[in-house]
């Protein structure tokens, strides 16, 4: 990391372990990760993938419990359901930095963009 960046983190008491909780935006502000993907929910729960892999690893990650995890498996409804069932069982900062985790993990990094890079839109908007 850089100076600049380096000292922001200290100025907000930011440091290596728990940066990956937050997203430093232009205006020099956290934001915690779980704020962003409430807000984005709905543009998320269109492009999550949440088969092939993505519950597996949630299980493994513990973000989601047993039952939970067969409740969203045996669901029948559309696959943007599903998610949206996913978003709404994350409620913790842990949960959330799992759930990037495990998007990184089944290959939907782009997921992760959208997440942490404000949804793609400018951050003073």
């Amino acid at each position: 990391m850089n100076n600049d960046v380096n000292s922001q983190l200290d100025k907000h008491k930011i440091n290596s372990r728990n940066f990956s909780l937050f997203v430093l935006f232009p205006d020099k502000k956290p934001r915690v990760l779980l704020a962003s993907v409430k807000k984005l929910k709905s543009r998320l729960s269109d492009v999550i993938e949440p088969d092939f892999g993505l519950l597996d690893q949630l299980l493994r990650l513990d973000v989601l419990t047993r039952r939970q995890y067969d409740d969203i498996r045996y669901d029948r409804r559309a696959p943007y359901r599903r998610s949206e069932t996913i978003l709404d069982l994350l409620t913790s900062e842990d949960q959330c930095s799992k759930f990037l985790k495990a998007l990184r993990l089944t290959g939907q990094q782009h997921v992760v963009n959208l997440i942490t890079e404000n949804g793609g839109r400018k951050y003073n908007e």
